[in-house]
């Protein structure tokens, strides 16, 4: 069995993908509210900054800064996992090893995590974030997709509306 090392670094901002274990179902998206609240909730006691998030049908990307002193975003990610989880009604497809593990099959069990190291790795990541739904065939337009915080950059004039999401796309100020 595999042994996951994850990098313990306190007060540090990562970016990550996480998937469902069926990548043909649109379980997200159909679930967003609850989705949202599963976040919120683990937010609220667990808290962590949000740099960026998009939630497609399948997956969702995400940065967070942790707090200073915390490294915990394993924790955070088992809460908000496992919170959706018991939200949904059982039916979906289980593997073997998972049912003899009493496992739902929502989530891949893993993540990718990346430890972003400087302000280029964050302005990449963040630029991929944000026009992740482009890329995927999900919009014509970064702007049109509903589940992402590309609309909070909008407002707070980091994003022009009209950003075409390109890997050249510029954010204007600090990263």
């Amino acid at each position: 069995m595999p042994n996951y090392r994850r990098a313990q670094i306190t007060g540090a901002c990562w970016f990550f993908t996480v998937n469902l274990q069926q990548r043909h179902q649109h379980l997200l998206t159909e679930q967003i509210d609850l989705l949202k609240s599963c976040i919120r909730d683990v937010h609220q006691r667990r808290p962590f900054f949000i740099d960026a998030w998009v939630v497609l049908p399948e997956h969702m990307h995400c940065i967070w800064t942790l707090p200073a002193g915390d490294c915990d975003f394993a924790g955070r990610w088992r809460d908000i996992k496992k919170a959706f989880s018991r939200a949904i009604p059982a039916g979906e497809y289980r593997a073997a090893s998972r049912e003899l593990r009493r496992e739902r099959g929502i989530w891949q069990r893993h993540y990718w995590e990346h430890l972003i190291r400087d302000a280029s790795d964050y302005q990449y990541h963040f630029d991929y974030v944000h026009r992740n739904p482009l890329k995927h065939g999900w919009v014509q337009r970064v702007q049109d997709w509903p589940h992402s915080t590309f609309h909070r950059y909008v407002a707070a004039g980091v994003y022009s509306a009209d950003w075409c999401g390109d890997s050249k796309g510029v954010i204007q100020g600090d990263a």
